[in-house]
C-alpha cells in the first residue's frame, strides 16, 4: 500500500508590498527555502526525484522554469530535475498534488513541492499586462470565449462582488470575517505559534501584512472599491511576497532517512466552477474531496478555507453547511471560528497553496485530539477549485473510532505501529498473520500484512520497497560519479 507523507515544511515570512522581501530576487527566495527544507529534513539532496514549484506570473525574473533555476541557485545537485506549474492561486497546492501523486504511483520516493511569488517585483497579472503591452493579445479574446462569456470583466474583484450579491452577504458580515483574520493572526504571532515553520530571511522574521490595531470602525469608514459595491480594501488579501516548500516522502524514504511523518495526504480533488464568479471553486472541491474520502462534512475535525476575499468563506459555509466552529486554527480552545486568515497574512499568489494547505496540517496532526481528518480547500482563478484531505502521520492516532463494516477512504488499510496484529475492526477487514516479503530484505520496524477486504476483490498485500530504494541510491551514486555535462533544462 503506497502512502504519501509530508515530512517537513518551511516558509519565509510573508512580506508586504514594498516591504522587507520586495528587493529579493524570486529565484533567491525560492532557493533559500529549498536549502532550509533539506537542511531541516536531513535528507540527501541527490535522492530527491523531482522539484515542483508553483508560480503564477511567469514573466521576467519568474520565468524560464523558476523551480529548476532556484534549485541550481541553491547549489543543489544538477542531476535533480525541476518544473514549474501554473494553476493560478492554487499553483503550489497543485505542486503538492503532483508530488503526492508521484509518490502514490511509485514514481517518486522523495519530492519537493512548493511555490514562490514576489508580487512587489512582478505585479498581479503581470504576465498578461506584459503580453498586452507587447502586442501578444488577450487570453480572453478568443472567438469561442467571447461567444460563450462575452466581453464581461474577468477579475477577482468582480467575482467577489458577484458572490456577495448572489449569496446576500452583507458588508458587516464580511468585515467581521476580516476583523477576526487580523486579530487572530496578531494573537498567534504574539504567542509564538508560527516560529517553527518560519525561516527568517535577513531581517525579516515575521509576517508583515497583519494589522494588530485593526478595528471594525476603521473598516466601516473605508470607501468601496467600486461605486455602490460592498467590497473594500479591508475585505481583500494583500499584495505580498514569499516562498514555501514541503518534502513529500514514500514509506521507503521515511525508513531510509529515518524521517518522521507529520501528515499523510489522504484524498485530493479538483473542481471547476463559473469563471466569471471565479472564487466559488471551494464549494464543489469540498464536495468532491468528501466523496473521494468517503466522509461526511460532520466527520471533519478541522477546516481551512482560504481565498482573497471575505465573501468566499461565507458563501462556502452556506453551501456546504459546515460548522464554522471547526475552522479554528492556532487559536485558543473554545475560541470562535477561525474562518479565514489569508486576508491578514498573505496572498503571494502561487506560494499561498503551499503555505496554507501544506504547512498547517503537519502542526495540526501533532495537536489533534481525536485523530479525525483534516481537510483543506482553496478556490482558484478562472473557476477552479482544489481540496485535499489529511490523515494522521505516524505520530498521530491510527484512525478515528468507527464501527466494523463502515466504509473507509481510499479503501486501503492503515499500518499503525501501535496497533497489534490480529486486531479486528480495521479499515478494510481484520489484520491477518504477517506475510513474508517477496524477495526483499526485511529491516527493523518493517510491517508486512495480508489484509482481507470486505469488498469484492483480491487480498491486498503491503510489501516494503527497501530493495528498490537501495538500487536507486546506488544508481544515483553512479550517476553522480560521471563527468558533468551540459544538460538542457
Amino acid at each position: 500500500m503506497a502512502e504519501a507523507y509530508i515530512v517537513e515544511a518551511v516558509r519565509t515570512p510573508v512580506g508586504r508590498k514594498g516591504g522587507g522581501l520586495a528587493g529579493v530576487h524570486p529565484v533567491d527566495l525560492a532557493a533559500y527555502v529549498l536549502k532550509e527544507l533539506l537542511g531541516r529534513g536531513g535528507v540527501d539532496p541527490a535522492a530527491v526525484d523531482d522539484v515542483i514549484l508553483g508560480c503564477v506570473d511567469q514573466v521576467g525574473a519568474q520565468t524560464f522554469n523558476i523551480a529548476r533555476n532556484a534549485w541550481l541557485a541553491a547549489g543543489l545537485p544538477e542531476e535533480v530535475p525541476g518544473t514549474t506549474v501554473d494553476r493560478q492561486c492554487g499553483s503550489s497546492q497543485q505542486a503538492v498534488h503532483f508530488a503526492a501523486q508521484g509518490v502514490l504511483a511509485g514514481s517518486y520516493d522523495l519530492a519537493v513541492a512548493g511555490g514562490v511569488e514576489v508580487m512587489s517585483l512582478v505585479p498581479l497579472a503581470g504576465a498578461g499586462l506584459a503580453g498586452a503591452q507587447a502586442g501578444y493579445g488577450s487570453p480572453f479574446g478568443a472567438e469561442g470565449w467571447l461567444e460563450r462569456y462575452g466581453d464581461q470583466e474577468i477579475s477577482q474583484f468582480h467575482g467577489a462582488e458577484l458572490i456577495a450579491e448572489r449569496w446576500g452577504i452583507t458588508r458587516q458580515a464580511m468585515e467581521e470575517v476580516a476583523f477576526a483574520s487580523h486579530t487572530r493572526a496578531a494573537r498567534a504571532w504574539a504567542e509564538g505559534r508560527f516560529e517553527r515553520e518560519i525561516a527568517p530571511y535577513g531581517a525579516v522574521a515575521r509576517d508583515e501584512g497583519f494589522r494588530p490595531d485593526v478595528s471594525l470602525e476603521k473598516m466601516a469608514a473605508l470607501e468601496p472599491l467600486r461605486p455602490g459595491g460592498r467590497i473594500t480594501a479591508a475585505l481583500a488579501s494583500q499584495i505580498s511576497d514569499g516562498a514555501a516548500a514541503l518534502l513529500i516522502a514514500s514509506d521507503a524514504a521515511v525508513r531510509r532517512f529515518d524521517l518522521k511523518p507529520r501528515a499523510r495526504v489522504h484524498a485530493m480533488a479538483l473542481a471547476g466552477s463559473d469563471p466569471v464568479l471565479m472564487l466559488t471553486g471551494p464549494i464543489p472541491a469540498t464536495q468532491r474531496a468528501l466523496k473521494n474520502a468517503d466522509l461526511t462534512i460532520d466527520e471533519i475535525d478541522l477546516f481551512e478555507i482560504n481565498e482573497a476575499f471575505a465573501p468566499v468563506v461565507l458563501a462556502w459555509q452556506r453551501e456546504t453547511g459546515a460548522d464554522l466552529g471547526r475552522t479554528r486554527r492556532r487559536d485558543r480552545p473554545g475560541s470562535p471560528a477561525r474562518r479565514d486568515r489569508r486576508q491578514a497574512h498573505d496572498h503571494p499568489a502561487a506560494r499561498a497553496g503551499a503555505h496554507r494547505r501544506a504547512l498547517r496540517p503537519p502542526d495540526h496532526v501533532r495537536r489533534r485530539r481525536h485523530g479525525q481528518r483534516y481537510r483543506d480547500r482553496a478556490p482558484r482563478l478562472a473557476g477552479r477549485g482544489r481540496a485535499r484531505a489529511y490523515g494522521p502521520g505516524r505520530d498521530g492516532p491510527a484512525w478515528p473510532s468507527r464501527g466494523r463494516g463502515q466504509r473507509f477512504p481510499r479503501r486501503h488499510p492503515v499500518v499503525a505501529p501501535d496497533r497489534p496484529l490480529g486486531a479486528a475492526g480495521g479499515p478494510l477487514g481484520e489484520y491477518r498473520k504477517p506475510v513474508a516479503p517477496r524477495g526483499e530484505p526485511s529491516f527493523p520496524g518493517a510491517v508486512h500484512l495480508q489484509v482481507t477486504s470486505r469488498r469484492p476483490g483480491p487480498p491486498v498485500t503491503s510489501v516494503p520497497r527497501a530493495a528498490q530504494a537501495e538500487r536507486k541510491r546506488r544508481a544515483i551514486q553512479a550517476a553522480s560519479s560521471r563527468p558533468a555535462g551540459r544538460v538542457w533544462q
